[in-house]
């Protein structure tokens, strides 16, 4: 029986653990070419152990133009061409507004903003007609303290998606984004968490999310899915998946 996603080429940046390997799983069970890349290269070798030949396993840094450059080369190499690109990038240093300081501010938009467009700059002209890009973003809350920079950076990159979303139509080319809320990973997407501050953070998500519990990788991962090929009539529009945590839903009393 053919997979759902049989003859598709599909690069997923940042696929090495949480959100982006379970858009990976997916797309490699439905039968998809894949190329997922990361920085850390524990993780790139586990990947490339577990999924053998089956994927393209590159170490790639997105604050790196030079890599980025590289990237595309592989990706023309390797898959000929993308049917769907999934920009899944970003890092979050905690920090009250007065307390950030230059560097983990410039480290932040460098992943998460810079990053993310010149990844689509680069990778654009091998996206097929009738391809899509799906961002990850972030939920756009009140719930968001410690965050200022880093929901400074996802806004930035909401914005690039509905540009861009505008600049590809010609070409096809639909432009999405994913909008998580609280989600349980490995990292719960803060760089260098402890067990204590992840059980803390788990604490906090559940407590503020209307449905009570954090999103799971497989949830985001079939939002992103569907945008990326079943939404065919959307475009430039963004995806909340964060359990109504940011329409500031109550539950009934």
């Amino acid at each position: 029986m053919m997979g759902v996603y049989e003859g598709k080429r599909a690069v997923v940046i940042g696929g090495t653990h949480g959100m982006g390997l379970g858009v990976v799983e997916d797309l490699l069970a439905g039968g998809a070419r894949v190329l997922l890349t990361g920085r850390n290269e524990k993780n790139l070798e586990e990947l490339r152990g577990r999924f053998g030949p089956n994927v393209h396993v590159v170490r790639s840094d997105v604050t790196d133009l030079s890599d980025i450059a590289v990237l595309a080369e592989t990706v023309r190499e390797t898959l000929g061409g993308i049917d769907f690109l999934h920009v899944n990038v970003g890092t979050s240093e905690l920090a009250p507004f007065d307390q950030v300081s230059e560097e983990s501010y410039d480290r932040m938009f460098a992943v998460n903003t810079k990053g993310a467009f010149f990844t689509v700059q680069h990778l654009a002209p091998l996206i097929a007609h009738g391809g899509s890009i799906v961002f990850t973003t972030a939920t756009n809350t009140t719930v968001s303290e410690s965050m200022s920079v880093y929901m400074g950076t996802k806004a930035a990159v909401l914005t690039f998606a509905r540009v861009l979303a505008a600049e590809l139509l010609p070409r096809g080319i639909r432009v999405n984004a994913v909008a998580p809320g609280f989600i349980d990973t490995p990292t719960m997407g803060v760089a260098g968490i402890t067990d204590e501050q992840r059980a803390e953070f788990m604490r906090i998500g559940d407590e503020a999310t209307p449905m009570g519990r954090h999103g799971t990788v497989a949830e985001i991962a079939r939002a992103v899915l569907f945008l990326g090929f079943e939404a065919t009539f959307t475009t430039g529009i963004e995806l909340t998946a964060d359990g109504g945590l940011g329409m500031g839903l109550n539950p009934a009393m």
